[in-house]
């Protein structure tokens, strides 16, 4: 017990002095959040490390396989992981950080066969088309737990809308932005695919800490009070702005 004491003591001692960089990890093909393609590694990536940095928290990042990473961090390789969204399952493995962003997740589908989500029965015998480590929202899940729906995992969102187009599967959900960027990294015409009307959920994107992790929690307190710091001095939403208004000056280019 004493041991363990002494641990929580150097622990809350050193995070601010730097005393040794957090081990973070992320995955790939998650435009605009993360990738490592995107300017910063993408939006997500850049407010986990000013965040971090409002803290004076030395860090240092990987980029691996999101179920690998995710398996990594849980094993001790890793401090920390991002972006995931809240599910029971991981609940019960992790921590969670405040929202680093809320995210409506949309129906992405083919223009000559629209999906939408107040049609119930049209899931039905249809092929998902989400990435391998990602957790589909509950009414997805439950669907796919009564064999009503099935899924395929490929590696990113880009790849998803590939398949779509080739008949492979039916649909993949997406928060907008990162749909419409997946629309665009496929090459295709977004003209052959369709967004559904209403957003099928909500969720919310943190930075998680294993729950065996020796000091997980103060790792988390940590972290929200330079996310809350980051937040309160607007710089935040300058990250944000900045980079979306970055990504949509660059997309003109590309059409002029």
């Amino acid at each position: 017990m004493l041991q363990r004491l002494l641990i929580y003591l150097l622990f809350a001692l050193c995070l601010p002095s730097q005393a040794a960089s957090l081990r973070l990890v992320t995955g790939d093909d998650y435009a605009p959040f993360t990738g490592q393609d995107l300017p910063g590694g993408g939006m997500l990536t850049q407010v986990v490390q000013a965040a971090l940095s409002q803290r004076g928290l030395a860090h240092e990042l990987d980029w691996r396989p999101w179920n690998r990473g995710y398996l990594q961090t849980l094993q001790g390789r890793y401090d920390a992981t991002f972006p995931y969204v809240r599910t029971p399952e991981r609940e019960a493995e992790y921590l969670y950080s405040e929202a680093l962003f809320v995210a409506q997740q949309h129906i992405f589908s083919r223009a000559d066969d629209p999906i939408e989500l107040d049609q119930p029965s049209s899931l039905h015998g249809r092929r998902l088309c989400y990435p391998l480590g990602w957790q589909p929202p509950k009414v997805l899940q439950e669907l796919l737990d009564q064999g009503q729906l099935s899924r395929h995992s490929p590696a990113g969102l880009t790849e998803c809308a590939r398949l779509l187009l080739l008949g492979r599967d039916d649909f993949f959900i997406s928060d907008l932005r990162l749909g419409e960027t997946a629309l665009r990294l496929s090459g295709s015409d977004p003209a052959r695919f369709r967004r559904s009307s209403s957003a099928i959920s909500n969720s919310t994107l943190h930075l998680i800490v294993p729950r065996n992790h020796p000091q997980g929690a103060q790792l988390i307190e940590h972290f929200n009070l330079g996310l809350a710091a980051l937040q309160a001095s607007g710089r935040y939403q300058q990250l944000i702005d900045g980079y979306l208004q970055a990504r949509d000056t660059g997309l003109a280019d590309q059409t002029q």
